[in-house]
């Protein structure tokens, strides 16, 4: 690859992935509101590092996330979507019951709705870097 067309990549690079980033944190958030949430903004996320690893190599990427670090996210993600559910049990209601999570029912489900979606989400993106970072070592074989 030529000098140029890799700096052509590395600043088309530099202006895409902040923007991706951007959106995926706009689909995490109004993801109870409109169409998006966890899975989709996970997605997007992990997208954007898989681009940057494309481009700058895994080296650099596990730099700015290191694989330990990934794997850690994998399991805070799914904790908090489990402890969601197991709160709404210990407030009173059943397994994922949002409306015991606060003193008004739509401010519980909203509530437990949004710390679901951000679990998954966190999950989602860690696990798809992770398996990015798995295939790219067994390609580098």
């Amino acid at each position: 690859m030529s000098k140029k067309r890799s700096l052509i990549l590395r600043e088309v690079c530099n202006l895409i992935v902040p923007a991706v980033l951007l959106y995926a944190f706009y689909v995490q958030f109004h993801g109870d509101y409109g169409p998006g949430g966890g899975f989709q903004a996970g997605v997007i996320f992990a997208a954007a590092v898989i681009l940057y690893a494309l481009v700058y190599g895994r080296e650099k990427t596990q730099q700015i996330f290191p694989a330990s670090v990934v794997r850690y996210f994998i399991s805070i993600g799914l904790l908090l979507y489990a402890s969601v559910g197991v709160a709404s049990l210990f407030m009173g209601g059943n397994y994922l019951d949002y409306n015991v999570l606060s003193h008004n029912p739509i401010h519980g489900q909203h509530l437990g709705i949004f710390l679901i979606e951000l679990g998954v989400g966190i999950t989602v993106a860690a696990v798809m870097i992770m398996i990015f970072y798995m295939l790219d070592e067994y390609a580098s074989r």
